[in-house]
């Protein structure tokens, strides 16, 4: 089995920033230490300009890799504006791409990062650069893209905040179908129609929230119809994060990758996993939940 890893590639941040980024390198020395692929981690190729023009307008991407982006748009991804910061975007949208191939070939790869779900066709947003689940969709749906044929592609997405950027890329594409559990109230404010959304109170506690992705997920497969899931397994429903609003407990968090596994198990799917968000006020929190994530879906092989 393959697990893909990109922390090696350093988003430069100032200290102030709020962003967990050593979260990344943690939870690869601590994947590598238990060994949970079972062979090397393995690092991606840059997503191309044609891969991520699969998904993203060509006049962002040009604008994105020389460093032409306005002030405003800046802001609204929430990462200062780098040569890192390009190459860490497309080595994680590379990532989800090769993790998607190898989930075709072995029932399930993994990325220990992604999940940049917030990034538009035309503009990032909420420190998402490129949207990896729809460009490593559209890649796989590709003819000959490498693997065996896909025709159908399915977003789980379990990161508390709405995938808005996923659901405005593949909005009317027959060959994705999005499915988001998110809060309500949380950001973004304006939220996207995904093919299938259950939006929970601030408050949810485990019991709630279990039922919401058990019914969810369970349906969301049957409607896909899909041959590749892509699961966001987001630490942010965590009742200790910063930004989730939700009261989900580390063990309703490691119940809930278990509901998914074994609905993707019944239903004979192959898995992509990737890390999404994460921003609890202790950085052990965030890498305990991920990794347990990564351990179950690599017991998997």
């Amino acid at each position: 089995m393959k697990i893909f890893y990109t922390d090696h590639f350093v988003l430069p941040l100032p200290p102030e920033h709020r962003f967990p980024m050593d979260k990344y390198r943690r939870l690869r020395e601590r994947v590598a230490a238990a060994d949970l692929a079972g062979e090397p981690l393995v690092e991606p190729h840059a997503a191309t300009d044609e891969e991520l023009a699969r998904a993203h307008c060509p006049d962002y991407i040009r604008r994105v890799s020389e460093g032409r982006l306005t002030e405003p748009e800046i802001r609204r991804i929430g990462f200062p504006w780098s040569l890192q910061m390009v190459e860490r975007s497309r080595r994680s949208s590379g990532a989800t791409i090769e993790a998607c191939q190898a989930a075709m070939s072995d029932g399930v790869g993994i990325n220990l990062a992604g999940g940049t779900h917030h990034a538009f066709a035309d503009a990032g947003e909420g420190y998402c650069v490129f949207n990896d689940s729809a460009v490593a969709a559209r890649v796989l749906l590709t003819p000959g893209a490498g693997g065996p044929k896909v025709g159908k592609v399915v977003i789980i997405d379990l990161d508390v905040h709405q995938g808005n950027g996923t659901a405005s890329i593949c909005r009317g594409d027959p060959g994705i179908f999005t499915f988001s559990v998110h809060g309500a109230k949380n950001f973004p404010l304006r939220k996207e129609v995904s093919d299938f959304d259950i939006a929970l109170p601030d408050g949810t506690t485990d019991e709630a929230y279990l039922e919401a992705v058990e019914r969810g997920t369970r349906q969301a497969i049957e409607l896909a119809g899909a041959d590749l899931a892509i699961y966001l397994a987001g630490a942010d429903p965590f009742e200790g994060d910063a930004f989730g609003r939700l009261k989900v407990s580390k063990k309703g968090l490691a119940e809930r990758d278990r509901i998914v596994l074994e609905a993707l198990d019944r239903a004979g799917l192959p898995v992509t996993v990737t890390m999404a968000g994460g921003y609890a006020r202790n950085i052990d929190d965030i890498v305990d939940i991920h990794y347990a994530t990564v351990a179950l879906f690599a017991s998997r092989r």
